[in-house]
């Protein structure tokens, strides 16, 4: 069973899972969202945490250093979790590729590895990897994704300006880039054939589903008998992969800070999520 929800609990309210996945943060740029991405880990406990790819772009950081105290705090947040016992797993992908070199260590107790195979409470097999293998433009013309990158980054910069007027509008937030991105991208039907593509990946290993990243397109479905997860980003959508104690997977929209959910729960505008199975019911299940 799997659900998608807008988070927005109460302020205090610390949720716990089996396992989170998140991506795409683009630490060392300009469009991450660091505070959004921090208020999530501090309201948000799990045994273990993937880092599915993207987490620092190092593409952007050997062009121009941006690297704002936000940044350097969700790195120790991290940390810290590792030394609360959560396990926490690093999967490189396109833009921290410099990580591929150190596949097989350790870095403050976060493991490196290329690729894992996990096993959600339920029993189901989900291959979790970065998903830019399956890029062709990535893969084959990096000079063509590096192009794509500097347009990228004038949509985000686009989208940042529009989104503080609706803020201030009270209006919700809304994803000029992403807009974009999915009008260009479905045109070439380069969504479905990435999805197709990484279920397909997930088959021929013998998994039951796949958890990627890479395209900033945060969905759960089912393709062809393979459940096909994509975590989505902390750059525009912010979004997160949930799992409950039951198994369940769940998208997370984390797109509003703690001060900013208060009074849209206390006003009944919003109702708060669905709470996480505790452990020992999941353990009947």
């Amino acid at each position: 069973m799997n659900a998608n929800s807008d988070v927005t609990a109460e302020p205090q309210a610390t949720h716990q899972y089996r396992t989170l996945f998140i991506s795409d943060v683009h630490l060392g740029t300009r469009g991450c969202q660091a505070d959004l991405l921090l208020d999530f880990l501090k309201h948000n406990e799990s045994e273990e945490l993937f880092l599915v790819g993207d987490i620092i772009d190092g593409w952007r950081l050997k062009q121009s250093w941006h690297w704002p105290q936000a940044h350097n705090d969700v790195v120790q947040k991290l940390l810290r979790k590792v030394r609360k016992g959560a396990r926490v797993v690093f999967v490189p992908g396109n833009h921290d590729e410099f990580a591929r070199d150190f596949l097989g260590l350790e870095f403050g107790g976060v493991e490196v590895i290329d690729h894992a195979v996990h096993e959600t409470a339920d029993g189901r097999k989900m291959l979790v990897i970065h998903g830019d293998q399956f890029d062709i433009v990535v893969s084959h013309a990096r000079w063509l994704a590096h192009l794509g990158d500097w347009a990228y980054d004038f949509a985000i910069l686009i989208n940042s300006w529009f989104n503080r007027a609706r803020r201030k509008l009270g209006l919700p937030y809304w994803s000029f880039s992403q807009w974009a991105k999915l009008k260009v991208k479905k045109a070439v039907n380069f969504i479905g054939d990435f999805e197709r593509a990484l279920a397909a990946e997930a088959r021929k290993r013998g998994a039951d589903g796949v958890i990627c990243g890479h395209i900033h397109h945060a969905t759960i479905r089912d393709i062809d008998g393979v459940t096909y997860v994509n975590t989505g980003d902390f750059v525009e959508s912010c979004t997160a992969i949930a799992e409950h104690f039951d198994g369940r997977l769940e998208l997370i929209r984390w797109s509003l800070l703690e001060h900013e959910r208060a009074p849209l729960l206390l006003s009944g505008a919003v109702d708060p999520p669905e709470p996480a199975l505790p452990q020992k019911a999941a353990a009947k299940a």
